[in-house]
């Protein structure tokens, strides 16, 4: 039985020009275009119109980046069930997967607590906490936010870079399968 070829990104990476990638790819990582820009100018190739290749390139883009490149990318992403998701104020993407998540259902209860858990965890590390909700519901979120409120800040940033990372290979991947 044939397996069915794996989806390909389109426009297809490795022929666009800088403008049509950042176009295009610009907003995989939130706010943050120069990632697509620095892996664009590693050189991309036809093994990187496959979504999870582009991930790969663009994930250590970001992992090379220096501490302070970094945590803006952290800080360009939102408080999960905060102000912006209620003002209707998150990029596509952001609504789309925390709506995902159930977030945009949340008891005032919940809203109480995601509002709580975002004020402690920016004052403790001074950017928000980030996690790839796919496949997560509103509670295992909660969980997950009260167990990394004990991290230092070193673990937390390498945590989140490494959740912003899968966040941007699902958004690649979901591009590939709608296209």
């Amino acid at each position: 039985m044939p397996t069915s070829p794996s989806p390909t990104l389109s426009p297809a990476p490795s022929t666009c020009s800088l403008e049509n990638f950042t176009h295009h790819y610009g907003d995989i990582y939130e706010h943050s275009p120069w990632v697509a820009e620095a892996a664009w100018a590693k050189g991309l190739s036809e093994t990187h119109d496959a979504p999870d290749a582009l991930a790969d390139l663009m994930g250590l883009m970001l992992q090379q980046a220096s501490p302070e490149q970094q945590i803006a990318v952290i800080q360009a992403h939102p408080d999960l069930a905060g102000k912006a998701a209620l003002a209707g104020e998150l990029t596509e993407d952001s609504s789309r997967e925390q709506a995902g998540a159930g977030l945009d259902q949340c008891t005032p209860e919940e809203f109480a607590r995601f509002e709580q858990l975002n004020a402690a965890y920016k004052a403790k590390f001074g950017f928000p906490f980030v996690i790839a909700v796919k496949g997560l519901d509103r509670h295992a979120i909660l969980a997950a936010f009260e167990t990394r409120l004990h991290n230092n800040l070193a673990q937390e940033r390498k945590t989140a870079i490494e959740q912003i990372i899968r966040i941007a290979r699902f958004r690649l991947r979901a591009r590939a399968e709608t296209t």
